[in-house]
């Protein structure tokens, strides 16, 4: 096959991002390139024989796979990072050579190396920026309102315009799509991820998901499945994590398995802790085990009887001394919120309510980009 060809494979719906260059004319070679960018979702792979003649292409490719066969050919090409230079005969110790002289990132022999691929396809398919500012939120005890603030702090960030993915790691909390107002809205679950290994993509994981005051959720159904392997739950954490913004994560107070691969991946932890005695006490034990996988742990401080019109009980700073916890800040205590809800009015739904007003105060001292990814 002589000359400079090009086939450019386009997208079967808007908003994938480009996939990679792929330089060859081993034919097999392409077959199973073209493949690897498909299981990647790197719909839109720019194929040439050679150097692409126009300016910029070769420079701006997210990644740059080049065929062994074609590396005398791309050899005079201007240096750039993200260039892999793919292999078929493990046998050809020559390839190591080849790689240096394009001044490859990485020499590949297929198939053996096809998964590291796939990874990488699909890394520079949805682009490396900042990953997601992740924060979990934790009740001290039972109704200490952690799922309330989890839902505050997630729809806070999506009305100010950050990319947001509300996680329910709490299989039995009866499902944060329901305080949401949108236990019917279409889209998938955990339960759907129950079998998911190894990487899972960024963009998938977020189309597949419903969308609910201007943000994502991952929800539990109210069907029988009621745990996900902590396997799944680190690649479908990983992936949300990749699209940048914020996740927010509603955890439960048991810390097992697949909530321990939850808080190993959070920047930052907040404890709900209401200021009674007793509530403190419950907390310790809380804080103790999610300290122990958790850098960054801090107490929110709820009025005494959360959720009720409980008046009294402790100061919030002799709450966070008892705990041994820096002080994030106090819980407002919000009239209405059952009443809200039965309106399709999330917490923090009202822009001017005391949630919303402690969400915007908490997103605005945390380092987390201002606008969406």
């Amino acid at each position: 096959m002589a000359g400079t060809g090009v086939h450019e494979h386009r997208p079967a719906a808007e908003g994938r991002r480009d996939g990679p260059l792929i330089v060859t004319e081993d034919m097999a070679l392409l077959d199973d390139l073209l493949r690897l960018c498909a299981a990647a979702g790197a719909e839109r792979p720019v194929v040439h024989h050679g150097v692409p003649p126009a300016r910029g292409t070769w420079e701006s490719a997210p990644l740059v796979l080049v065929g062994d066969d074609a590396a005398g050919r791309v050899r005079s090409a201007r240096r750039r990072g993200g260039v892999v230079l793919v292999g078929r005969d493990q046998d050809d110790a020559g390839v190591w050579r080849r790689g240096v002289e394009i001044g490859a990132d990485h020499v590949l022999v297929l198939p053996g190396d096809e998964r590291w691929l796939v990874d990488r396809i699909a890394d520079a398919a949805e682009g490396t920026g900042r990953p997601a500012f992740t924060v979990g939120v934790l009740g001290g005890r039972g109704g200490a309102g952690a799922s309330t603030l989890a839902c505050a702090l997630a729809v806070t960030a999506a009305r100010d315009g950050r990319r947001t993915l509300l996680v329910d790691a709490d299989p039995l909390g009866g499902g944060l799509d329901v305080l949401l107002g949108g236990e019917g809205a279409e889209g998938l679950r955990w339960p759907a991820f129950t079998e998911s290994r190894g990487r899972v993509g960024g963009n998938a994981l977020e189309e597949s998901l419903p969308e609910l005051h201007s943000l994502r959720v991952l929800s539990w159904d109210r069907g029988e499945t009621v745990s996900v392997a902590p396997e799944a739950v680190r690649a479908v954490l990983a992936a949300a994590r990749r699209r940048g913004g914020v996740v927010v994560a509603d955890l439960p107070r048991r810390v097992d398995e697949s909530a321990g691969e939850v808080l190993t991946q959070l920047d930052l932890g907040l404890l709900v802790v209401p200021a009674e005695l007793r509530a403190v006490a419950a907390a310790q034990r809380i804080a103790a085990a999610a300290g122990m996988l958790l850098r960054d742990l801090r107490v929110v401080v709820a009025p005494p009887g959360h959720g009720t019109s409980g008046v009294g009980g402790l100061a919030a700073d002799e709450v966070a001394q008892l705990l041994g916890l820096p002080l994030a800040g106090e819980l407002p205590l919000e009239k209405g919120l059952l009443a809200a809800q039965e309106k399709g009015r999330p917490p923090g739904g009202d822009a001017r309510g005391p949630l919303a007003r402690f969400s915007r105060r908490f997103w605005a001292q945390v380092p987390v980009a201002g606008g969406a990814a």
